[in-house]
């Protein structure tokens, strides 16, 4: 646009664009190398199956097959009984329940619980374990050990069934004591 009063630049003349050496021609992409041809495939001889020939015997001799049944034994040892599947029956309340590892009862929580953080205990130190039993020291030795799993469990059933049953206590003597009453 032009300002009046301004004198205008003359227009460079147009220049054709300057020419770029092309590049040397390529050779045209090789071809990936063959694979040895391939003998076809050998033809295997035919052999009929092995069928024994059938034995004329009279309809009446032979015995009917069982379609659910199989004619032979599949195993020598004997069949092992099947549990019914379904609901097992909650010991002591007559309620039927799927899992019983999913059942919501306090108590059977609260004692598999127990048993775990004892067998922890057992699992993660046996030298102290053969040790105490050995020594009559189990309390000693596992002091801290007891008292941070019992507070994991009053954390998980709660004080109150902490408090007025005892699971811990038994499994302390059940897993760690091997039995004996020593908590």
């Amino acid at each position: 646009m032009a300002v009046p009063g301004m004198p205008v630049a003359p227009r460079p003349a147009f220049a054709p664009p300057a020419r770029v050496p092309m590049a040397p021609p390529m050779a045209p992409p090789m071809a990936p190398p063959m694979a040895p041809p391939m003998a076809p495939p050998m033809a295997l001889p035919m052999v009929p199956p092995m069928v024994p020939p059938m034995a004329t015997v009279a309809p009446s001799v032979v015995p009917p097959v069982r379609s659910f049944e199989s004619p032979t034994p599949t195993s020598s040892f004997p069949p092992v009984p099947r549990r019914p599947t379904g609901a097992i029956p909650e010991a002591g309340t007559g309620k039927r329940v799927i899992n019983p590892f999913l059942a919501n009862d306090p108590n059977q929580r609260a004692k598999r619980l127990a048993r775990a953080l004892v067998s922890d205990m057992v699992t993660y130190l046996p030298q102290k374990r053969e040790e105490g039993t050995r020594n009559g020291t189990l309390k000693v030795l596992f002091r801290e050990e007891i008292k941070k799993s019992y507070e994991e469990y009053v954390d998980q059933v709660g004080k109150e069934l902490a408090d007025t049953t005892t699971h811990f206590q038994d499994a302390l003597n059940d897993v760690l004591a091997g039995g004996k009453k020593i908590f």
